[in-house]
């Protein structure tokens, strides 16, 4: 299972969702008796793959720490139609005014998932490694980068913080990509350095500036595997652009070492997850 974002990041994802759902005081939920407890499942009505525990755990914690769960599935875990995949037990008041926000965090971050898993699936065997983009929900970008990971996918850089991608409009600002690299290993030394480029000579001017990766922006099968030809094994190559499931494999056997694909986080839907009252 993958590693869940910090416990202090949770609890803010889960305390902003819960502070706009309730509100004031779900209204509703207060129409019942503060004592009477409640015994639910939640079961979905697809097949998918699970992730958004640590949320859903977090929700009810803050709600109430005397409900319980018992799960069926880890994080990572794939799952059928109409398959149980946890219980709840607790004060119903806690349980009615969580049900929205917790599947709320499931039906998102099981999606990403599952839509993580089919390109894994898709391209197994070829060697190249799916990545993530930072196309994601907003407010949510640690916990989509941790459901593609539950979907077997690997993380681009988390934010603009962590790693350097120097772009189009970077190139046109620094002068050039020799320049706009050369600023970026005085300045940055030993973060990991990538460059946007378009064509087969910006690939040669970035790899012989020093780069450790470059980003070939819709290149053609062609142009992929002449890129691979010149420059492979002696600059790390990432595939991206316009790719979705029915080009992942054939640009993937081109023999980059990476697909970097924005339909993980952003072309998704929601997975129909309910909770059902035993």
């Amino acid at each position: 299972m993958a590693a869940a974002p910090a416990a202090e990041l949770l609890a803010r994802d889960v305390q902003a969702a819960l502070e706009e759902d309730i509100g004031s005081g779900d209204l509703t939920a207060g129409l019942v008796p503060e004592a009477t407890v409640l015994a639910t499942q939640v079961v979905c009505r697809e097949a998918a793959v699970l992730a958004g525990r640590p949320w859903f755990e977090e929700t009810f914690r803050q709600l109430d720490a005397r409900v319980r769960m018992d799960w069926n599935l880890e994080d990572g875990d794939p799952f059928t139609a109409g398959q149980q995949v946890c219980r709840l037990q607790g004060p119903a008041r806690a349980i009615l005014s969580g049900e929205r926000t917790g599947l709320n965090f499931l039906q998102t971050l099981s999606a990403t998932a599952t839509q993580a898993r089919h390109y894994v699936d898709a391209v197994a065997g070829t060697g190249v490694v799916i990545l993530d983009t930072r196309k994601t929900l907003p407010g949510l970008r640690q916990a989509q980068k941790y459901a593609v990971r539950c979907g077997g996918a690997s993380n681009h850089r988390a934010g603009l913080y962590d790693a350097i991608l120097v772009k189009e409009n970077h190139i046109a600002a620094a002068g050039s990509i020799p320049s706009a690299v050369s600023v970026a290993r005085e300045r940055y030394p030993g973060v990991l350095l990538e460059v946007e480029v378009e064509d087969l000579q910006q690939l040669a001017q970035a790899a012989a500036a020093g780069a450790d990766r470059a980003l070939l922006d819709n290149f053609t099968l062609v142009q992929l595997r002449a890129a691979v030809q010149a420059w492979g094994g002696r600059i790390e190559l990432e595939a991206s652009g316009g790719i979705d499931l029915d080009t992942v494999r054939d640009i993937a056997q081109t023999g980059v070492n990476f697909i970097s694909v924005g339909a993980l986080t952003k072309h998704i839907r929601a997975i129909d997850f309910s909770m059902r009252y035993l």
